[in-house]
C-alpha cells in the first residue's frame, strides 16, 4: 500500500508542476474563446484526481516483479535510446532492424525469428512511412551508396 501512496503523491506533485506551467502559457488576441491553456490545465487536474485517487485507496501490497524483468526493461529503455541516437546519422532501416530484432528476441528468444522479425519490421515501417505516409525518411546513411 505504502508504494501506491507514494506514487500517487509523485503523481499529484507533477500533476501540479504540470498545471502550474499551463498557466504560464502566453495567449493572443487571435485565440479562440478557450484558449490554448485549457486543454493542458484539463490533463493536469485530471492527473492530479488519479494521484489522489492512488494516496486515498490504495490497492494491497503488490508482488514485484523479479529482478529479471526489472534487468529485460532496463535493457529495453537502453535498447530504444540507442535507437534514438542512432537514427539520424544511420538513417531508418538499419537502426530500426537492430532494435526490432532485439526487443523481439526479449519477447521470444531465438534468434532466427528475432532477427527476420527485426528486418521485416524495419523494411515494412519504411515502406509505411515513406510511401503510405509520405514522411522524408533516409534508408541508409548519407555515404553508404555514394
Amino acid at each position: 500500500m505504502i508504494s501506491d501512496r507514494i506514487f500517487g503523491l509523485v503523481v499529484l506533485l507533477v500533476a501540479v508542476a504540470y498545471v502550474a506551467a499551463a498557466t504560464q502559457i502566453q495567449t493572443s488576441f487571435l485565440a479562440d474563446p478557450v484558449g490554448p491553456k485549457a486543454f493542458p490545465i484539463m490533463i493536469g487536474s485530471i492527473a492530479a484526481l488519479c494521484g489522489l485517487f492512488l494516496m486515498v485507496k490504495p490497492d494491497p501490497d503488490p508482488e514485484w516483479p523479479a529482478m529479471r524483468t526489472f534487468l529485460a526493461l532496463l535493457v529495453a529503455v537502453a535498447v530504444l535510446i540507442a535507437y534514438a541516437f542512432a537514427l539520424k546519422p544511420l538513417g531508418f532501416i538499419l537502426p530500426t532492424a537492430i532494435a526490432a530484432g532485439i526487443l523481439s528476441f526479449q519477447i521470444s528468444p531465438r534468434a532466427g525469428p528475432a532477427a527476420l522479425a527485426g528486418v521485416g519490421l524495419s523494411v515494412g515501417l519504411f515502406v509505411l512511412f515513406k510511401f503510405a505516409l509520405g514522411l522524408g525518411l533516409v534508408p541508409f546513411p548519407k555515404g553508404l551508396f555514394g
